[in-house]
Parts: structure tokens; sequence; C-alpha cells
């Protein structure tokens, strides 16, 4: 059987990458790869990908020291952490339920996506595995952490259904988010997402649009945005620890101009329902970034919107 869905296969087709993606389905496993308990140990961040009650979909991240994310076993992964209070994906953790997690380490450019089951317990939660891959070293910029203070305080929430100023800001000058997305039967996934400063386009103050740059050739968030447009978006400040999530939906644009407004390469276009501000809400500060040397280059200026 395939590991894929209708969707994602849908996707794979569309892109003439049906061969490509199959060839690298092995890596997709109900299991965690060898050595995945000494690459999660590792681990200072964690980003998640959840489905709220009402359908919604959004990304947020646990951050912790170095031990906070173990395997013990090839079979589940246990989070020593709790998200801000405030955070729209705080809920989802607190309860049972599918729950969409991606380990990156941003000093060595390795990630893990894992999929599964989740159950809460006093201090965290664990997740049983139903999907784990590696994923490729791709568009993604390198980062330190220089502190941690588990102590901090996060300010409180701004919540709005159009990006503010501050918001716009943080997104055009982007060069890292993560994605949440959830197959039709509501199994959730997140993904990163990078490029060089500027490459999300901020179309109005409730429409992005990023290209979809070539990976694993899986297509498993575009697969899923076909059988279910809701997705959730987060973009972190890394200097300071705030946060910006988004959720909404998200439309697939083909080269081929097919439900696109233009030709070009294959982008993903996404309509705001409502953005969440919240400042300081990871006790984490990283380094300026080095950028990846796969980033594409920027063929044209972010387009502006009146304010």
């Amino acid at each position: 059987m395939s590991v894929f869905h209708r969707g994602e296969r849908e996707a794979q087709a569309r892109a003439g990458l049906t061969a490509q993606a199959t060839a690298v389905s092995r890596l997709v496993q109900p299991a965690l790869p060898d050595g995945a308990d000494d690459f999660l140990a590792h681990q200072s961040m964690l980003a998640v990908g959840a489905q709220a009650d009402d359908g919604r979909l959004w990304a947020s991240l646990f951050v912790g020291p170095r031990g906070f994310v173990t395997a013990p076993d090839d079979v589940s992964v246990q989070v020593l952490a709790r998200l801000a209070p405030a955070d729209p994906v705080e809920p989802m953790t607190r309860r049972a339920g599918k729950l969409g997690l991606l380990a990156i380490d941003l000093e060595t450019r390795i990630r893990l996506r894992m999929n599964g089951t989740s159950a809460p317990f006093p201090a965290g939660l664990e997740l049983e595995i139903e999907q784990s891959f590696p994923n490729c070293p791709k568009y993604i910029q390198k980062r330190t952490v220089l502190s941690l203070d588990e102590a901090a305080e996060p300010g409180p929430a701004t919540r709005v259904p159009a990006l503010t100023e501050q918001m716009s800001g943080l997104v055009a000058h982007a060069d890292t988010f993560f994605v949440a997305s959830a197959s039709e039967t509501g199994d959730p996934d997140v993904s990163h997402r990078g490029g060089n400063p500027g490459f999300v386009e901020l179309l109005s103050p409730t429409r992005l649009r990023w290209p979809d740059y070539v990976g694993n050739n899986m297509l498993m968030t575009l697969g899923n945005i076909i059988e279910n447009p809701h997705t959730g978006l987060l973009f972190v400040d890394w200097a300071t620890g705030t946060t910006l999530q988004l959720t909404g939906r998200a439309t697939v644009r083909w080269p081929d101009g097919t439900g696109a407004t233009d030709s070009g390469p294959r982008a993903v276009e996404f309509e705001l329902d409502e953005a969440v501000l919240l400042p300081r809400s990871l006790p984490a500060h990283w380094s300026a970034p080095t950028l990846s040397r796969f980033n594409p280059p920027l063929t044209a200026p972010t387009p502006s919107f009146p304010a």
C-alpha cells in the first residue's frame, strides 16, 4: 500500500513527481529512524501542528533545554515542556489527539518529522509515532541559541483578523516559517519553509504567497492542502522570542496557470482568518542567521499594499 493519501498522490502527479515520490517513500516509517534518540536529546526546539475543534490549523514551538525531548523507544517521543497559556495550540497539547511534530536543529540543518497520536501528562506529552521521516537540509538558515530563560514571562496576546504593521514587518523580513496542515481525515503535519528574506510575499493585510521550492518530492503539505485547505503558519522573531501565528485557508497555485493569477513557479497562497501575536512567548534568543546556500535568489521585490 502507498504511504501517501489521495491529496499527496494528486499533488505528486500534478507536479510530475510520482516516480520520484515513490522512490523516497521508503523513508516514511511507522517508527523512528536509527539514531533518532540521540538527535532528539540534543534539541532545544520542537515545532508542533494541531487542528482545533473548529477545524482551524495552528502551528507553534516548544522550546527547552537540551534533553526536554526524548525517545524512550522507537515508537514514541516524550516532550517535557509547555506552551504559553495564550498560545492557540496549548489546549490541543493538554488532551489526547493527533499532533504533528518537527524536530529541527538550526545549527546542523537536520530535521525529523513525526506525526501521530499524543497523550498528555502533567509535565508535557507523549506522542505515539504513526509516521516518521527525515527531511533534507535545504533552505534551513543556520542559527544558534544565545540564551535560554525558562522563567521569562510572555507579554499579552494580540488577536486580530488582519495583519498589523508590526506583524507585516515580521512576515516581510522572514527567512523562515513553519506551516501546519492536515489531511481530510484530520491527521496533522508541521513542516519548515525557508528562503531569503522577502520570499514570503505580502499581497494584502489578509493574503500571503510563498514559492514552493524543490524539496523531497513527496509534496505532503501540498497534498494536505488539496484535501483540507485549513492551514496554520508560525513566524518567529528569533532575536526576542516573539511569535506570530496565523490561521486561515491555503490554495496551491500551479505553474500552468490553472487556478492561478499568473504563470510562474509553483506557489501557495494563504488567506488569513486570524493572527495571534505573542510577545516573548519563547524563552530563547537566537543568533543572526547564516543563510542557506540553497535559497533561490528573489526575482522581484515583495509587493507592497495600502496601509
